[in-house]
């Protein structure tokens, strides 16, 4: 009986050496411990074995299960942490490998072109204005000196929800709100959004973008309006562009005039994009039309002012060389992404 259990307990030990998982495990522990195991075989011929036998035999019975038992749990653990050690082995981040640089997004052309126009007109000590898009008309027309027969007025270049509201057709009505809120000196900024029934092409879009300045003060001239719009130009294109005026009608102001840049193509020489001309159209300008000042509560025999306005595509299209306004609307990604 001493030789069996000795011989029970070599042979666990040397098929312990050949498990290398832990269902070979498994069955190691069944065939040697289980109800029908061998070990369990053997000691159920105790009961044949004399008085003085048992005493010895049941001891070296619990000495060979315990030796079983702490082969199977220390074979175990050894098993676990080499599947966990495999298992972090698998999932190993090497950590000296450059990392995937996540997609960064930008600012649309024209939310830059906003953010540098109002940079510059903040930094000449003029402040921003908001108003409403949707507008009275006589915000819109009569308060500044457009009157019912003005072309500006035709059903078919103004979305009229009435014959008193319109989709503001400028930003200036916000100009209009403030001289008749606050007392001059005046000196504000409008950006927004502006509609007018346009087609939709090249260089039209019923739904686009302007920026209007106001300065209202004591002593205003046209010099102070060139001076203003030059120095702007040369902000936004660099210190080398040149500013031209040109004569020009608008009901709200007079005179009026029209700045041109040097183009941005030849530099001045003249190109296709310029016609040739060597000058591009940026905005609209002039001293503001004593009826307007009269119309929001300002004398004119004590104040004077200057008003202009852009659109904020061309000068996009402008700065950046934009042949075709409506990319700026289609959302193209590949146009997108080119403005980081």
């Amino acid at each position: 009986m001493q030789e069996e259990l000795n011989r029970i307990r070599e042979n666990c030990l040397e098929d312990l050496k050949t498990v290398s998982d832990m269902k070979s495990l498994d069955d190691i522990r069944v065939k040697y411990l289980g109800k029908k195991g061998v070990l369990t075989a053997a000691l159920k011929e105790m009961g044949k074995l004399s008085k003085d036998e048992r005493p010895v035999i049941g001891k070296l019975a619990n000495e060979v299960r315990e030796e079983i038992e702490t082969g199977l749990a220390g074979k175990k653990e050894a098993l676990e942490t080499a599947e966990m050690m495999a298992a972090i082995e698998k999932e190993k981040l090497d950590v000296s490998l450059p990392g995937k640089k996540p997609s960064e997004g930008n600012l649309h052309p024209l939310n830059i072109i906003i953010n540098d126009l109002e940079e510059i007109f903040l930094g000449m000590g003029f402040s921003i204005a908001e108003g409403p898009e949707i507008e009275w008309s006589k915000y819109n027309f009569d308060y500044l000196n457009m009157p019912q027969e003005h072309s500006a007025r035709d059903l078919q270049e103004t979305f009229y929800y009435n014959d008193e509201v319109v989709l503001r057709t400028q930003t200036s009505p916000v100009q209009v709100r403030v001289m008749m809120d606050e007392k001059p000196p005046l000196r504000v900024i409008s950006p927004g959004r502006v509609y007018r029934a346009d087609e939709i092409d090249a260089t039209h879009s019923p739904v686009f973008h302007q920026m209007e300045g106001l300065v209202i003060d004591k002593g205003i001239t046209m010099a102070d309006l060139k001076g203003t719009l030059d120095m702007f130009a040369k902000k936004l294109f660099g210190e080398t562009v040149q500013t031209k005026f040109r004569p020009h009608q608008f009901y709200f102001t007079e005179p009026s005039a029209e700045m041109d840049v040097t183009c941005f193509k030849c530099g001045g020489t003249g190109c296709k994009v310029c016609g040739n001309s060597g000058w591009i159209e940026l905005l609209g300008c002039g001293m503001v039309h004593p009826n307007v000042l009269r119309h929001c509560g300002i004398d004119p025999e004590v104040y004077s002012g200057f008003a202009f306005g852009m659109g904020l595509e061309r000068v996009a299209m402008t700065k950046y060389g934009i042949n075709d306004l409506r990319l700026l609307f289609e959302n193209d990604m590949r146009f997108l992404t080119q403005f980081k």
